[in-house]
């Protein structure tokens, strides 16, 4: 795979050399990158994400362990950023400093993730507290901005701290003049397994509580589910939204005819999308992550 010219590492070797002898060449990294604005030229976003293994969230559709291997992850990440149509990547820090070291970032959109703490399958797995990058690290790495999920279920108490949490980070980003990306869902247990409901009207209701948060919505973006009756969906709000893409569960070119749909809503920007580009069911990553970008450029109409 090439390497751009201010790579670090040239090799994952290289990468396990440099955290172990200097680790300050991280921070010499970022500060050497060269960053661009979130919103430029068509002022669509193609994002691709990678924060569910901090999370314990390795599957991907019914492999448990699909998302194990740490280098084929970059791999994959590098194949997709390597596409001029994506603009960036969301990641937690321990990713991007992987590919910062790497030089897969310069001139990408960078999202840290700021709350894993809630463990896919834990008791407290609704208690998402925030355990990733914070405002001031996003900051300091001047990267765009950091994306919080917010799993609402009413009839937990963990709920109302996650809530908390993400008021609090929302109003630190915006202190910072950094996109707070909300991921809000409305959740609840069936048989122990903390199921997200996918319908309008639930979609709606998380949207309006998620919007709420902090004491500034000015730098909120929403990341939301393609889902049944998206044109109403939308209609709940008035902030900038990309669409997530979940774990692939559905036949490809019926996920990618839903979004190609759901991308011709005004209020929808782009596409923010992990295992469904990063892990087809074809093993080509390049091919799905090129259907992606001509979506949302407008360029396919699936």
């Amino acid at each position: 795979m090439s390497e751009t010219i201010s790579a670090t590492c040239t090799t994952y070797a290289d990468v396990t050399e440099i955290r172990a002898h200097d680790p300050g060449a991280i921070d010499r990294a970022w500060a050497s990158r060269v960053t661009r604005e979130t919103v430029r030229g068509d002022g669509r976003l193609m994002i691709v994400a990678a924060d569910h293994p901090a999370r314990g969230a390795l599957s991907v559709g019914s492999n448990p362990t699909a998302m194990n291997s740490r280098t084929e992850l970059l791999d994959r990440l590098r194949t997709a950023l390597a596409d001029p149509g994506v603009d960036g990547v969301l990641a937690t820090s321990e990713i991007l400093d992987d590919l910062v070291l790497l030089g897969a970032l310069d001139d990408k959109v960078v999202i840290s993730s700021m709350n894993r703490g809630g463990l896919a399958g834990a008791s407290f797995e609704l208690d998402d507290r925030m355990t990733g990058a914070t405002a001031a690290s996003t900051a300091k790495a001047r990267m765009n901005g950091a994306k919080m999920l917010t799993r609402i279920d009413l009839d937990d108490p963990g709920t109302l701290g996650t809530l908390t949490a993400c008021a609090q980070a929302i109003d630190e980003l915006a202190a910072e003049g950094l996109m707070a990306m909300v991921e809000p869902f409305l959740s609840s247990r069936r048989d122990g397994k903390v199921v997200n409901d996918l319908r309008a009207d639930a979609v709606i209701k998380s949207i309006h509580i998620a919007q709420g948060l902090g004491a500034s919505s000015a730098y909120t973006w929403m990341k939301l589910p393609v889902v049944d009756e998206m044109e109403r969906v939308m209609d709940a709000t008035t902030l900038p939204t990309l669409l997530l893409g979940g774990d692939p569960q559905t036949a490809p070119d019926e996920t990618f005819a839903s979004w190609a749909r759901a991308l011709k809503i005004p209020a929808v920007r782009g596409l923010i999308v992990g295992r469904t580009l990063l892990y087809p069911k074809d093993g080509d990553v390049a091919t799905a992550v090129a259907t992606a970008v001509d979506m949302v450029r407008g360029g396919t109409d699936a």
